[in-house]
């Protein structure tokens, strides 16, 4: 059963595939001619389009470049419900954190996600049963890291 509060992440891929053919036909480009400039196979670009595949970030930003789409492809690709490394029940959280202006929480046991160290999300992810595997391990560290660009980004959270 769907939790009506959960993301649609199919809807979020079919928009994002939809974006992608737009920009392409536009660029007058066949999928295997926007495949060889991305440096994608084929079946790759398809599965996008057609809202089967998460793009990679990396696939984002060869697109972007080379479509010249404005932004728009990064814009959609934000807002894709299917968020790799971050559990179903945390994306409406994720979600929240990235247009929030301040955050107060209280952790009694584990640092906030957003101020972890990647050795120390490593231990605790590590710590926690039942152990993810190496490639589990390595999307949600990557999750958790996209997350803190948060800190980062421009204005400034308080």
């Amino acid at each position: 059963m769907v939790n009506s509060t959960e993301p649609d992440a199919a809807g979020g891929l079919r928009a994002f595939g939809a974006a992608l053919k737009v920009f392409r036909e536009r660029a007058l480009l066949t999928q295997e001619q926007l495949a060889e400039r991305l440096d994608y196979s084929h079946a790759s670009v398809a599965s996008v389009e057609q809202g089967r595949r998460m793009p990679s970030a990396h696939f984002v930003e060869r697109a972007e470049e080379t479509l010249e789409s404005f932004g728009v492809l990064r814009a959609v690709a934000r807002h894709v419900g299917r968020q790799r490394g971050l559990a179903a029940w945390f994306r409406q959280w994720a979600q929240l954190e990235e247009t929030a202006v301040g955050l107060c929480t209280y952790e009694c046991r584990v640092v906030p996600g957003l101020l972890q160290t990647e050795a120390y999300t490593r231990a605790v992810m590590l710590n926690v049963p039942p152990p993810p595997t190496g490639e589990q391990l390595e999307q949600r560290i990557a999750a958790r890291r996209a997350r803190q660009e948060l800190l980062r980004r421009e204005p400034r959270s308080r």
